[in-house]
């Protein structure tokens, strides 16, 4: 999928609107293209799912920065695919999100001259299905 939309790079309500919206059509081009909205992940040796609570999460938390838009609609695909798992923590009950998972996994994606990708992921409780709950960029200080 060839990504050449100009991604805002301010810091002003409106950027972080466009933002939000670039992310948006992004998922909505990428799900037409992956009918089973799913990507192997090879540390977890599991499918990560990407379903409309993915969207909302990412495009809330991603747009408010430049370089996690431009992670989520530049490297999608291969963070899905090639994170590690950092941790497993209990899912927050009391966070609405949250709610519908047993557990939530935190993922690290070391894109070479990029930086730091974060892919948080829930898993799901009964099925123990993996959704795609974030993805943001990490800040290197």
């Amino acid at each position: 999928m060839e990504n050449n939309i100009e991604i805002p790079k301010g810091e002003t309500l409106e950027d972080v609107k466009l933002r939000k919206q670039i992310i948006k059509i992004f998922y909505a081009v990428w799900n037409a293209a992956n009918p089973t909205k799913q990507v192997y992940n090879a540390d977890l040796k599991d499918f990560i799912n990407v379903r409309f609570l993915s969207i909302n999460e990412t495009a809330e938390l991603a747009s408010k920065r430049y370089l996690s838009t431009f992670a989520v609609t530049h490297y999608f695909t291969e963070i899905l695919e090639l994170s590690k798992e950092i941790r497993r923590t209990k899912a927050k009950q009391e966070n609405e999100n949250q709610k519908r998972f047993s557990e939530i996994i935190v993922l690290e994606y070391d894109k070479k001259d990029f930086g730091k990708i974060k892919l948080t992921a829930g898993v799901l409780k009964g099925s123990k299905q993996k959704i795609q709950y974030c993805i943001t960029a990490i800040e290197n200080d």
